[in-house]
């Protein structure tokens, strides 16, 4: 066996583990704190794509900037959703689902009209092209930028959550949403501002994604699909979400090590679906049900 080859493999792991990550960031946000099954959540992330892209190609802006760029513009897209549609539909799991995805149609069939069918393409500074030589394997630039940016959004998540008084305000609404009222807590205030983050996250992973692969109106369906995976099996937490990602990029990367990448695919979704069998409430379980 090649051990370079199979410590690129491994590196290649952790590189899918936060393409996954950051993936689900948003919907793990939107799906613990509000209890929303979002199915427009792909089109969010194309929605960051085609910002970034419209930001760098019609006002020059630098790659770099198109990412905090690209947040900002989905989260309030997110915001007015959520004000003007998710807000009445709370507690209704299936007309949530069925809302969502009408608006995953709508957003979708927007971008053709507005940018066509055409194929887009997100250019990244010339020196996130290079490869990194770590001894026997090499790891794309832009791929090690994708792991750092995830890590950043990660820590910015959980310092938000549990250092703030905001994150306590939050997990106070998602154990007991008339309890914290009685608090003073505005749940519909922690509603809306949890529904544009976890929009912004996933604009910002349209962004990177952008880069990647092309840019296209249906490029979200390929991404949420995985995001959806990592979120149940993860269990809705954030720590379940990322040992998630961690323990499937790396399952996949070695089953493609020695198969090939479909197979691979094949045997992580066989491998989820035996799991949530035996342990259907995910890898890190609520503390409480929700109220």
């Amino acid at each position: 066996m090649d051990i370079g080859s199979l410590l690129n493999a491994l590196i290649l792991g952790v590189s899918i583990a936060s393409i996954w990550l950051i993936a689900a960031l948003g919907l793990t946000i939107i799906y613990g704190a509000a209890g929303v099954i979002n199915m427009a959540h792909g089109e969010f992330i194309m929605l960051g794509a085609y910002s970034s892209y419209m930001l760098q190609y019609y006002f020059g802006l630098p790659y770099l900037l198109c990412i905090p760029a690209s947040f900002v513009i989905v989260a309030a897209v997110g915001l007015v959703l959520e004000r003007g549609l998710i807000q009445y539909l709370y507690n209704r799991p299936l007309d949530t689902l069925l809302a969502t995805y009408g608006v995953s149609l709508v957003l979708m069939q927007g971008v053709r009209l507005i940018f066509g069918s055409d194929p887009k393409y997100l250019a990244a500074p010339a020196l996130f092209s290079s490869n990194i030589s770590l001894g026997f394997a090499s790891v794309s630039t832009f791929r090690v930028v994708i792991l750092l940016v995830t890590a950043l959004c990660v820590l910015g998540i959980w310092l938000l959550f549990y250092k703030t008084r905001f994150g306590v305000q939050v997990r106070a609404v998602m154990q007991n949403k008339e309890m914290a009222a009685s608090f003073g807590i505005n749940s519909s205030r922690i509603y809306m501002m949890t529904f544009a983050l976890g929009a912004g996250l996933a604009g910002v992973a349209g962004s990177l994604f952008g880069v990647l692969a092309i840019v296209l109106p249906t490029m979200g369906a390929s991404y949420v699909v995985q995001a959806f995976l990592m979120v149940v099996t993860g269990g809705g937490s954030l720590a379940g979400t990322v040992v998630a990602s961690g323990v499937t990029g790396q399952l996949q990367s070695v089953f493609a090590f020695f198969s090939n990448d479909t197979f691979a695919r094949f045997l992580i979704f066989v491998l989820i679906v035996v799991f949530l069998r035996f342990r259907p409430q995910g890898l890190f379980a609520q503390a409480g049900a929700r109220r």
